[in-house]
């Protein structure tokens, strides 16, 4: 209903309806605007599940719309990762009973294997649109963490050449996993048992001057008595803070343990939640339940958290003005994470 046709029931309150419409008016195209900053709505990869239940990725605005299909996997695609350069994708696909690695065009064509064996997981790229780092995990059974086994790998996709990243002793000693590179590519992001639980570390990208950033107050949740662990760390555009995941590990849930316990379950899941840490690793700050953080290119906290009314997860982003939804998966759907297109130049 148009203001110039709107009538109000008493004339000598229409200046004071119109009023009271236009400020509703405002308040709606403040907060659609509020989503997006400046207005322009941002692109995201998004892997969920397709009508088959197979997941596979599809490209869409952060509102969900101009969703369009990239992938057609028999097996489901997971992870994505976009290049720096805005240029090609990386991600995961299940292929011959291992995790492979694969490599496209942004539009999901010319896809091939960087590395088809093994169980590989979590890609990311180096600043340079040309390196690509990721965790090799060697889990021998179901409920195992795949952290528990695993080290950094890293390939250049022009020559395909691949190598670990780590390689001093001491550092192999130990678990590290889901890498996450800095900006300036000069530092990385990790997770590691080298403390004893897995917490999340900070070193040069050769795996230097290692070092703990975001140390929680306890070692263990002490309802559960079981460990507090910090995984899936992820860099912010600027360099200068670091999202994680922290809580009690799910391989204590049912589905790994085999012994049906959903209050245990349900206890452990409400552990779930984000935190960001200063990469000095001098302020830390809880930013809510959740899980798979990821920053936009603005510099504002993602985190997802089952949502029994959707029936499917449930994303949410920070915001100058508070928390927004970003409606990417649809209703009824799974999910295997997401990537924000980077902010380019504009020609």
């Amino acid at each position: 209903m148009g203001i110039a046709n709107y009538t109000a029931p008493y004339p000598g309150r229409q200046d004071e309806v119109k009023n009271h419409f236009l400020i509703r008016l405002l308040v709606f195209l403040v907060s659609c605007l509020s989503l997006c900053g400046a207005g322009e709505l941002r692109e995201v990869i998004v892997s969920h599940t397709d009508d088959s239940g197979i997941l596979q990725l599809f490209r869409m605005k952060e509102d969900g719309t101009g969703r369009v299909q990239l992938t057609k996997s028999k097996s489901g695609c997971r992870m994505p990762s976009v290049s720096p350069d805005g240029r090609r994708l990386l991600y995961v696909e299940p292929e011959k009973g291992a995790l492979s690695l694969r490599v496209s065009d942004i539009d999901g064509r010319n896809a091939r294997v960087l590395v088809g064996e093994g169980m590989n997981l979590l890609p990311s790229w180096l600043p340079d649109s040309r390196h690509v780092v990721w965790m090799k995990a060697r889990q021998k059974k179901r409920n195992q963490d795949p952290a528990s086994n695993s080290q950094i790998h890293i390939m250049d996709t022009k020559t395909d050449q691949s190598r670990r990243l780590f390689n001093d002793p001491e550092q192999i000693r130990f678990s590290n996993a889901m890498p996450s590179v800095s900006s300036d590519g000069r530092k990385i992001a990790f997770v590691s048992n080298r403390s004893g639980t897995f917490r999340i570390w900070v070193s040069g990208l050769d795996g230097s001057d290692a070092r703990l950033i975001s140390p929680p107050p306890g070692e263990q949740n002490e309802g559960l008595q079981l460990p507090i662990e910090q995984k899936v760390p992820a860099w912010s555009p600027d360099g200068k803070w670091i999202a994680h995941w922290e809580g009690v590990e799910m391989i204590h849930m049912s589905q790994f343990t085999g012994v049906r316990n959903p209050e245990r379950d349900r206890k452990i899941s409400e552990t779930f939640s984000v935190w960001v840490a200063s990469s000095d690793g001098k302020k830390r700050r809880k930013v809510g339940r959740g899980d798979d953080p990821t920053w936009s290119p603005d510099g504002f906290v993602t985190r997802a958290f089952p949502d029994p009314e959707r029936g499917g997860p449930k994303v949410m982003i920070e915001t100058g003005a508070g928390e927004k939804e970003l409606p990417i998966v649809p209703q009824r759907a799974n999910w295997g994470r997401f990537a924000w297109f980077p902010a380019l130049p504009r020609s």
